[in-house]
């Protein structure tokens, strides 16, 4: 079950500070030159209903940078990998493995699982209990993708995802299968990628970045494993959709990327409306 604390989806409000962001920001992309910049003035361009799907590999920043760029655009941010996370969350706490396949999908099912839409970034609760610190742990990390490739969990999960969508029609929405799977007419897609050895290291410094000793030889390892493991499952597996806008973030940094990606966006809307005879906003 997946309930959901309704914000006006033009309008999410924030009650954290950006330090933490921030932080997890430079481990992955490197320093910033200067604070990356908020523009809430959506409703001079902005359509009613605009889905924006990012996907890529694991380590790529997908999480980071959706959450930047829906507060850049004044939109929502659905992070589908911390639901995944802690549908391996409720797996490890139960003792189960993805071999338990039905088990662990009765399980998820029954947990309350929602987002609070009234902190910034939404923290995902599961019955009531915050769990988006206890999900990017590594018991749960080693377990995620083939949790997630339980056939029937990613039916329930994207079921959940499309019901948020109805709900928060302005929405960035990352993870492998959003733009395949979940949203195939969203309104604009984007694949972001990088070598596995440059995600390794920013995995490496992003762990060391919060005192957790790391491996880099293991993480690119596990990296290449993963990639193996998400492309190559029988049900929504990692692919970039053809009519996807790829980004090549191995040299960037997070606000170039963040910048790229809000003028995409914009330019997209924009040809939209010039193609269906309306007025063009600014790209």
């Amino acid at each position: 079950m997946m309930t959901e604390t309704s914000s006006p989806p033009d309008a999410p409000s924030s009650s954290r500070t950006d330090a933490p962001m921030r932080s997890a920001a430079t481990a992955l992309f490197g320093t910033l030159a200067r604070p990356v910049r908020v523009d809430l003035d959506a409703g001079a361009w902005m359509p009613e209903r605009l889905i924006i799907t990012i996907d890529g590999p694991a380590g790529t920043g997908k999480s980071t940078v959706a959450r930047l760029l829906a507060k850049r655009l004044g939109v929502d941010f659905l992070d589908t990998g911390a639901m995944y996370r802690a549908a391996a969350l409720i797996a490890v706490d139960r003792g189960l493995s993805a071999a338990d396949g039905q088990r662990v999908v009765d399980r998820v099912r029954g947990v309350d699982m929602r987002f609070d839409w009234t902190t910034d970034p939404p923290d995902l609760l599961c019955d009531g209990q915050s769990v988006m610190k206890r999900i990017r742990d590594d018991d749960v990390t080693r377990i995620v993708s083939p949790i997630a490739g339980i056939a029937e969990l990613r039916r329930v999960m994207v079921d959940r995802q499309r019901d948020i969508a109805a709900v928060h029609s302005r929405l960035v929405t990352e993870g492998r299968d959003q733009g395949s799977v979940a949203f195939p007419d969203a309104d604009v897609k984007l694949f972001m990628f990088a070598s596995a050895e440059v995600r390794a290291r920013r995995r490496t410094e992003e762990l060391k970045a919060r005192g957790i000793p790391a491996d880099e030889a293991r993480i690119l390892a596990e990296i290449i494993e993963r990639d193996r493991s998400d492309t190559t499952r029988a049900v929504g597996p990692l692919v970039c959709p053809a009519d996807a806008q790829r980004v090549d973030t191995s040299a960037l940094s997070i606000e170039h990327v963040v910048d790229e990606l809000e003028r995409r966006v914009r330019a997209a809307v924009a040809a939209d409306r010039l193609g269906s005879g309306g007025a063009a906003g600014a790209p």
